[in-house]
């Protein structure tokens, strides 16, 4: 048994000594067991490095593999497949009762985890959907959808948390206490303001009252409503930096360096699994822009390099003008929006004309947001960027805009006079922005996008329809308004508790307005969109509004204090926390004096600097295997080369001897 299991062990050898000396290889396929094998220049190098690893230490110079690994997933022959079990079991008997019953384990687990990750896979929505629109529209359209799909789940898993922590132990309090008010009637101001009957809804800050069921002093409703507010901004925090750590990981890999070339792209971009003649079309379509594309970049390069000093110098100018025109259109916006703010706190004659003013800001926003982001596109192709260079710009320029006048439409909420209950006034704000974006998506299908469609369908041979024409789904656009709604979502759910929920019904709903647009009134972009290139800068804005609303949330606090409404009426977060923590026994508290105290921090920055630099010699080691493969294609080429060397020798040889 012992002699086979050497033998085994020989035949996995990667390179012995004595295959130095020797023109064939060990290996068991028919092709690496001809001469001309030994003579190639790869497979001498892989002999003098691994004559190398057998001299420093033979034992790892026999077969090795990882046992968590499945056996189909091996890169080898099936003989070798079949000598790795027949090893397995070896091992097994050797090791004992224990470890074979850990290794089970763990592959059971494995196994387990694939299992279970594809039902959760399979149970996400609109995955036929998604299919649908990824192989008419491409996949720069699908991840526009995947993304809202994304932000959906995101406010559900809120709604999960705040049912628990917040709402739950309310209607508790509430039914224990037995307080019944007359309610007034519905108006239809009151859907669109918040007032009346959603004023005292579990909609806002007001409803969440602190009851005498659930009243001690470490176990309350305002703890209970802090602990799942807190909650959902630390789960935040987590899911978009963990999406846009790998959202970066994927735009690295997928970068100039790891680029494809043109040949790669033409002799190996087909998916000969592809069936139906439109998904064909929609191939072709996909690979001839992609080739456009590259070719545009590439004479774009040749141009910028042709350019003399004079043509510097006009452009350097060019492109300061239109960065102070930039400039210049976002402040008057930005005045546009303080005046149409100060506008509002006006009062009218009618109701409805109350009903307008108030929804002046978020009018005048989404005005100025839906025309000058179209300004910038235009500006940026006048300052001679090239294509992703003038996508990224005009991206920033937008962000700024969109992110700015929200801030200041928070700082004119911030620094105005708190009414009796201040945050159900911040709370209606936020709500009145929420149905506000869904009403101006509504409108934009179906009073913008259909009719300009309709009138294409209807008149094609009409000049107005030409000029008009089907209209493409501008993936950026969309992507920074369900960014700006979300930010709106994370600002005002501390003091608009049923705000995700609110959110999370808008989203559903967007889905399907957004497919009717996409299916219906759009038509395939001719420049497929690269969803690498910009997909961190979206997590990375998503970011920017989730501080933006933590930033709120801690002024806010400091602004409200006792005598106001909702939990906090009689008290301050930082009392109710400071009343808890006493009442704990004297070691908790002495942890939780080091854990906010200045030495644990220190140590908090310690272990992070310490996990960062694990990650940074982690990526070094990964950069140097893509390297090492990288030097394998060359080798591989240079292998290609030789035996057509060797073919063409051959060839002369035999035309000579004839």
């Amino acid at each position: 048994m012992m002699d086979r299991a050497e033998r085994t062990a020989d035949f996995h050898r990667l390179l012995s000594e004595e295959s130095c000396s020797s023109d064939v290889s060990s290996d068991s396929c028919e092709y690496y067991q001809t001469e001309i094998f030994g003579l190639l220049p790869s497979s001498q190098a892989h002999r003098r490095a691994h004559a190398d690893a057998v001299t420093h230490d033979p034992a790892e110079s026999s077969g090795s593999w990882d046992p968590s690994v499945p056996l189909r997933a091996l890169p080898v022959c099936l003989q070798a497949k079949r000598d790795i079990r027949e090893r397995q079991h070896l091992q097994r008997r050797s090791i004992g009762n224990w470890d074979s019953w850990r290794r089970s384990q763990q592959t059971t687990r494995r196994r387990l985890k694939e299992h279970v990750g594809g039902a959760l896979s399979g149970l996400l929505p609109w995955r036929h959907t998604l299919h649908k629109i990824e192989g008419q529209f491409g996949v720069g359209v699908k991840a526009y959808f995947v993304f809202l799909r994304y932000l959906l789940c995101l406010n559900l898993l809120y709604c999960v948390i705040i049912a628990g922590s917040v709402l739950t132990p309310t209607l508790v309090n509430r039914s224990s206490d037995d307080q019944k008010t007359k309610q007034p009637t519905l108006d239809y101001k009151d859907i669109f303001v918040g007032s009346g009957v959603l004023e005292n809804s579990p909609v806002f800050h007001s409803f969440y009252t602190r009851g005498s069921w659930v009243d001690f002093e470490c176990l309350n409703s305002p703890l209970l409503f802090l602990l799942g507010m807190i909650s959902v901004l630390f789960l935040s925090i987590i899911m978009v930096v963990r999406r846009t750590v790998v959202g970066y990981k994927h735009s690295w890999l997928t970068g100039n360096r790891f680029s494809s070339n043109l040949s790669y792209k033409v002799f190996c971009g087909w998916d000969f699994s592809v069936q139906d003649s439109q998904a064909a079309s929609l191939k072709q379509n996909f690979i001839r822009n992609e080739l456009k594309m590259d070719l545009e970049e590439q004479k774009f390069h040749e141009r910028v390099q042709r350019r003399s000093l004079r043509l510097w110098v006009r452009l350097i100018f060019l492109r300061v003008f239109l960065n102070f025109l930039v400039l210049v259109l976002l402040g008057s916006a930005f005045a546009l929006i303080y005046y149409s703010i100060v506008l509002s706190q006006k009062k009218g004659l009618h109701k409805t004309l109350n009903l307008m003013l108030e929804y002046l800001p978020p009018i005048t926003m989404a005005t100025v947001n839906y025309i000058l982001p179209y300004i910038f596109s235009k500006v940026s192709e006048f300052e001679d960027y090239s294509l992703t260079i003038q996508l990224n710009l005009t991206l920033i320029r937008s962000i700024f805009l969109k992110l700015a006048s929200l801030g200041i439409y928070l700082f004119s909420l911030i620094h105005s006079d708190p009414s009796a209950c201040g945050e159900n006034a911040f709370g209606k704000e936020m709500y009145k922005l929420t149905v506000f974006n869904f009403l101006e998506c509504f409108f934009n299908a179906f009073f913008v996008a259909y009719p300009r469609t309709f009138l294409v369908e209807r008149f094609p041979s009409s000049s107005l329809a030409q000029m008009l024409g089907k209209k493409e789904f501008e993936i950026p656009f969309n992507v920074l308004d369900l960014v700006n709604s979300q930010t709106v979502t994370w600002v005002g759910v501390f003091y608009c508790p049923l705000l995700p929920a609110i959110s999370a019904v808008r989203l559903m709903t967007l889905f399907y307005l957004k497919k009717f647009t996409v299916v219906r009134c759009c038509v395939p972009a001719q420049r497929m969109f690269r969803t690498a290139s910009s997909s961190v800068l979206f997590h990375f804005m998503l970011l920017l509004g989730l501080s933006m609303s933590v930033v709120t949330l801690v002024v806010n606090i400091n602004r409200f204090g006792p005598g106001g409404c909702g939990p906090f009426k009689d008290t301050t977060v930082l009392n109710v926390t400071s009343v808890c923590v006493k009442t704990l026994p004297d070691p908790v508290q002495n942890t939780i004096s080091y854990i906010s105290s200045e030495a644990f921090a220190f140590a908090l920055i310690l272990a992070e600097v310490v996990i960062l630099t694990s990650y940074v010699s982690r990526g070094r080691a990964n950069r140097k295997a893509i390297e090492r493969l990288k030097d394998m294609l060359v080798m591989c080429s240079s292998d290609k080369r030789f035996l057509v060397k060797q073919h063409s020798t051959i060839t002369r040889r035999q035309l000579r001897t004839r």
